[in-house]
């Protein structure tokens, strides 16, 4: 990894944006329904010292896995995309909103009698005095009982269909039980059968589901979490220590403003610098990061390559106003030849 060259990556980015359009991805995992209301905190409650909201505006935008496949699909890639929701209106927006963009709907099943997993955020801010809002509360509302696993079980065999005909694996997991411990073996050993490179975003609580994967997204919060249950003596141990317990090929940790590093399975590792021009949120850094690496490594690039496209992407999402955008093309496109044009001033 110390060969890096970061003027010669910038290029080769840029140029496989040009010619991604059309590359393949199977991509299988759980969804929610992200639902947004901003508004005006100015006073307290009267009863209790909790802020009082005055809602000017709401919208709500298909996330988890739905969010990764908005960005490949708006990168140019086709996507298989195999999920579950409820059969409530909360499924059905999923749908719909992921049809009218003209994302294939097929593979996602919907669960009789089953609520689809809802997160409500509340933003607020002063009126006339802070120009950006703040989340005040966030409000989960999703499915009690477990999913049937033979819906699960549908799923993985749709994917592992899909696969024979794909340039990349991605699995979402937010233990909602589209990806089962069975499941995901089959998969990610599919994949290395096929040569297809495997981009996992696991949950902390299910690592298991994500042995074997080519890279493993995660977010910075997550790994100090992890140093800490190992009782490793840095990050750094920590993410050797679980490259080898679950036999990683790398390790892709998000740091937000404090920029993206990759840790490979040889001990080498790669600190991209957070180059966002202001910061504004962080929602969707891991759907960024797996939509970039899915374009890269599903289009023969090293995974060098695709970590710097990756942390390219979470710059976008960082700077974006609204914590719903997905990462597109000409927005990516413009940040990569931007940087490219920054790297070549700083070196007159």
């Amino acid at each position: 990894m110390s060969d890096y060259n970061e003027a010669d990556s910038l290029q080769t980015l840029i140029r496989l944006l040009h010619e991604v359009e059309g590359t393949r991805v199977t991509l299988i995992g759980d969804v929610m329904l992200d639902r947004y209301h901003h508004g005006y905190s100015n006073n307290l409650n009267s009863t209790a010292p909790v802020p009082v909201l005055r809602v000017t505006n709401s919208e709500e935008s298909p996330g988890a896995a739905a969010h990764i496949a908005r960005g490949l699909f708006s990168l140019g890639l086709s996507v298989d995309f195999f999920s579950s929701v409820g059969d409530d209106q909360e499924g059905k927006t999923i749908i719909d909103t992921l049809a009218k963009e003209g994302i294939a709907t097929n593979g996602i099943i919907r669960a009789a009698q089953r609520k689809t997993l809802t997160k409500i955020r509340f933003y607020g801010s002063r009126e006339n005095l802070l120009d950006q809002s703040q989340v005040l509360l966030q409000a989960d509302r999703g499915p009690i009982e477990e999913l049937d696993p033979t819906i699960s079980e549908n799923l993985t065999n749709m994917a592992l269909k899909s696969l024979e005909s794909s340039q990349a694996l991605v699995i979402s997991d937010y233990d909602k039980g589209v990806i089962s411990e069975s499941g995901s073996k089959k998969l990610i050993s599919s994949a290395k059968k096929l040569g297809i490179p495997s981009i996992v975003d696991p949950k902390l609580t299910g690592l298991s589901r994500s042995s074997g994967a080519d890279i493993v997204i995660f977010g910075m919060r997550g790994l100090e979490l992890q140093n800490k249950r190992l009782m490793t003596d840095s990050l750094d141990d920590a993410a050797s220590q679980l490259i080898d317990t679950y036999n990683w090929g790398s390790l892709l940790v998000l740091g937000g403003v404090n920029g993206v590093t990759l840790h490979s399975s040889d001990g080498a590792k790669i600190f991209f610098p957070c180059r966002a021009n202001a910061p504004r949120q962080q929602i969707g850094l891991n759907d960024a990061a797996a939509t970039a690496l899915a374009a890269a490594l599903g289009n023969g690039l090293d995974v060098m390559d695709a970590a710097a496209l990756s942390a390219a992407a979470c710059e976008c999402v960082l700077s974006a106003e609204a914590s719903q955008e997905f990462v597109d093309s000409d927005t990516l496109q413009l940040w990569l030849e931007e940087l490219s044009w920054k790297l070549r001033i700083s070196d007159r």
